[in-house]
């Protein structure tokens, strides 16, 4: 018990601390991940809209597809962007293997399935009187749109902390085309699973906090917006 709370000990103070180990480790996480879900997020979005109000050929193939693409393993999803990026694959010159860009791209992969599919889901799910009085008042279908999902921003939150979560976690792909190099693609979780497998648990308890309070942060982020959403309904 003791071993245990020195450990959590010196991981709070390497926090408090500021050790520049922890902190740029925090800093590629985030750097890389909110890189990824901006770039994925308004294309990801706007094919869950066009899947819920379209009607075209192949429309129920391309949500199934995106649905089970959720479930895909990261390591699998780091593999393939492995073969595309090394030396002789078919994107190789661009030289992005154990780069940030490269870990970029697989979380790009990850979070873009979890975007559309819950994306979808909001729309397909949600009044769509917003987008039609829109349009009846001459609006654009550009500010239709963004009306619509201004009035459906609780389930796309869900839907956009969904895919920040799967990726800021994921260890797999980072791992493998980012090669957990320090100061440079070394993340959250891939240190974690280093400095664990090192018998280093005070800098991987550091680490493992910062998820847990930013899985409360965004959970409690959560629950006062629907409580406006609420309370503005009731008035």
């Amino acid at each position: 018990m003791s071993s245990t709370l020195d450990t959590l000990q010196q991981a709070v103070g390497l926090l408090l601390s500021f050790d520049y180990k922890v902190w740029s480790i925090i800093l590629v996480s985030f750097t890389v991940s909110a890189k990824a879900l901006g770039l994925c997020l308004i294309p990801a979005i706007s094919a869950g809209f066009v899947l819920a109000q379209g009607r075209f050929p192949g429309r129920h193939t391309l949500i199934a597809l995106f649905q089970t693409l959720q479930a895909i393993p990261t390591v699998v999803v780091g593999l393939m962007v492995y073969l595309l990026l090394f030396r002789q694959g078919p994107m190789g010159d661009l030289r992005w293997l154990f780069t940030q860009n490269a870990m970029v791209m697989g979380q790009i992969l990850l979070a873009t399935p979890v975007l559309v599919s819950t994306s979808y889901a909001a729309f397909a799910g949600g009044d769509w009187r917003a987008w039609e009085t829109a349009r009846t008042l001459g609006a654009s279908k550009l500010r239709a749109f963004l009306t619509l999902c201004h009035e459906l921003r609780v389930p796309l939150m869900v839907a956009i902390i969904a895919a920040f979560s799967r990726i800021i976690t994921e260890v797999g792909s980072s791992m493998l085309v980012g090669g957990n190099i320090q100061n440079l693609t070394r993340n959250m979780p891939t240190a974690i699973a280093l400095e664990t497998s090192k018998g280093e648990f005070a800098q991987a308890a550091a680490l493992g906090m910062v998820l847990v309070l930013l899985a409360l942060l965004l959970n409690f982020s959560l629950s006062a917006l629907r409580g406006k959403q609420e309370h503005r309904h009731r008035g």
